[in-house]
């Protein structure tokens, strides 16, 4: 099969395409026919060294993708040949062998089917971005209550997408942050009550009018950098952040003090503590939200298997949605 073969550590450039043997279905394992493969920071940063897997060499990046079942190992039920699935989170990408390649093999216990009127792209696009933004909205003890406020920095982006759509869906008045209007009008057609651009030098007071006495209950923070400080300022009482990014570099003078007297937490984000249990039964609850608000994934462009590099060069640019390649 082809497959986009990581030798090193030297990140997404140094990746090359070559023909491997085809990966073959172990006991409790399918083997998928890969269709299409979504792109997520995770994959850079793993061909970078600069996230918490080290591979056997060469590997085979890519966490997300979604096709036609070939075959099935031993004691799989529930899944048979010709069934068109999505992978939800497993060590696909991470410790094994992943689907930027024609074909994968992954845990039975770990794929979906196709939710009713959803397309492969779709289904592709997907699982560890909402998987990601379930985790940060309810990790600090169960559901946010209505009414609530959610504050998503990085808001265009696949886990910033999925996090204004469930806090919709939650009933949380949801306030996003993105620095292009084309972008901003967007979020507020799926779900944004308030849209800011993260560069204005009165974001906070922006922010603060618009919710005309309240302040962030929960931020969803894709960014870090400078601003996580703003995103403190904005905090009211115990309120909380889930940390599931940092395309905005190290937070710089960082002063614990902020923290004390209003009691706000900090806590972070990783879909690698599902369980393929838990990942289920989160997934089933997700696609049943979005089938209520009348919303599918967001997908920014899709690319040719071949040009995989040029679609990580649009993923870091800033998409609105997701990436993908068509893989077969």
């Amino acid at each position: 099969m082809r497959a986009w073969l990581m030798d090193g550590y030297e990140g997404i450039e140094r990746l090359r395409q070559a023909e491997v043997p085809d990966p073959q279905p172990g006991p409790g394992e399918v083997l998928l026919k890969v269709r299409y493969a979504a792109l997520n920071p995770a994959d850079a940063f793993l061909a970078q060294a600069q996230y918490p897997a080290r591979p056997p060499l060469p590997h085979i990046l890519g966490r997300d993708g979604a096709g036609e079942v070939l075959a099935v190992g031993a004691g799989v039920e529930g899944v048979k040949p010709g069934d068109l699935v999505g992978i939800l989170r497993c060590e696909a990408g991470v410790e094994r062998w992943g689907t930027f390649a024609e074909k994968v093999a992954v845990p039975a216990a770990s794929v979906a089917p196709l939710p009713e009127g959803w397309t492969l792209e779709e289904m592709a696009a997907a699982p560890l971005v909402y998987l990601t933004a379930w985790q940060a909205l309810v990790q600090w003890g169960g559901l946010p209550s209505p009414g609530q406020v959610l504050l998503v920095t990085g808001a265009s982006g696949g886990v910033g997408v999925a996090s204004v759509m469930l806090g919709r869906s939650m009933g949380m008045t949801v306030v996003a942050l993105s620095r292009s209007a084309e972008k901003a009008r967007r979020l507020r057609e799926l779900g944004a009550d308030h849209v800011f651009d993260p560069g204005a030098p009165d974001l906070k007071q922006q922010v603060l009018g618009a919710l005309d006495g309240k302040r962030v209950d929960l931020a969803v923070d894709l960014v870090a950098g400078p601003l996580f400080h703003t995103v403190l300022q904005l905090l009211g009482y115990g309120g909380r952040i889930s940390v599931a990014g940092r395309s905005g570099g190290t937070v710089p003078d960082f002063n614990t003090a902020m923290l004390f007297f209003r009691r706000l937490r900090i806590g972070g984000v990783s879909v690698g503590d599902y369980t393929p249990e838990g990942a289920q039964t989160a997934w089933k609850e997700i696609v049943r939200r979005l089938a209520q608000l009348g919303q599918k994934p967001v997908i920014d462009s899709v690319f040719a298997f071949d040009q995989l590099k040029d679609a990580f060069r649009r993923l870091a640019e800033g998409p609105m949605g997701k990436v993908l390649v068509k893989v077969a």
